[in-house]
């Protein structure tokens, strides 16, 4: 056995165990093992996500490696991404302010705006159900029944699958109760994130979410994103929105629209320090 450093960092409370290639290296572990062990929130540090720095990479200035807190790896994760961001960039793995990051869901470019808000260009939507993926024929206003709704369910991948639903109210409500049969549902053989959302105005909603491999959480950037998509296309929010969520507030820009979906997506947010110690494994 040997001690590991870690650091502790959230995005709206949407948290993450972050470990350098040399820490990782000293568990001699696969990373879905070390993350249902570090993630456990009863028996050791507790998160939803742990990331490993790679400054390693193929086609950008550095890399990492996700994993949700069950152990299964992701594409991308936007809280994530920005407490990577800030975390390299203050450790001086990384000295510029913008850079890019090589992920599962392809090239992701942080910029570093204060000393605790991170812009993010998350790259493109994806809308074609083959590739979000989701076996429907549209990704837009899909008929859905479970037990007594019905509700319009609308698929858009930013790197990692999101089914958005907007109702009038109770997308705490929503969350809580459907999360976990949606998000396992055969439509996407994937599984999916799971946003419900209620609409304050063209610039500003609500969300509740269960994140895939996680459950509840406080946060979630892509599913932000993916939410200002889906509301854009059709024909609900402007292109520029305030979204809340229970952790905090994320800024969310996209200059696209029905006739022209190859717009990247822009994500503001804070992301912060928790704490950071040493855990034997």
């Amino acid at each position: 056995m040997s001690n590991i450093k870690f650091t502790k960092m959230n995005g709206l409370g949407n948290d993450f165990i972050i470990l350098d290639r040399e820490e990782y290296e000293k568990t001699k572990s696969s990373p879905d093992e070390l993350a249902l062990k570090l993630c456990n929130r009863n028996f050791c540090i507790g998160a939803d996500g742990l990331i490993i720095v790679n400054p390693n990479a193929n086609n950008a200035d550095i890399s990492w490696i996700f994993y949700n807190s069950d152990g299964t790896p992701a594409q991308m994760c936007g809280n994530g991404m920005r407490c990577f961001a800030r975390y390299v960039y203050d450790k001086k793995i990384i000295n510029k302010k913008t850079f890019s990051v090589e992920t599962q869901a392809g090239i992701i470019i942080p910029e570093i705006i204060s000393d605790r808000e991170v812009r993010v260009n998350m790259g493109q939507p994806i809308l074609e159900p083959v590739k979000i993926p989701c076996k429907t024929k549209t990704n837009l206003n899909i008929p859905y029944r479970i037990e007594d709704k019905e509700f319009l369910l609308n698929a858009v991948s930013m790197g990692n699958p999101h089914c958005i639903i907007f109702v009038e109210k109770n997308s705490k409500e929503f969350v809580l109760k459907y999360g976990s049969v949606i998000e396992n549902d055969e439509l996407f053989p994937e599984k999916t994130n799971v946003e419900f959302i209620e609409i304050l105005s063209k610039n500003e909603v609500i969300i509740n979410v269960w994140e895939r491999g996680c459950g509840i959480t406080h946060a979630c950037g892509t599913g932000a994103c993916a939410t200002v998509v889906a509301g854009i296309l059709n024909g609900y929010l402007n292109n520029i929105v305030k979204v809340n969520l229970p952790g905090g507030i994320l800024n969310i820009e996209w200059q696209g629209s029905i006739a022209d979906t190859k717009q990247n997506v822009f994500m503001t947010g804070w992301a912060d320090y928790s704490f950071v110690g040493e855990v034997k494994i």
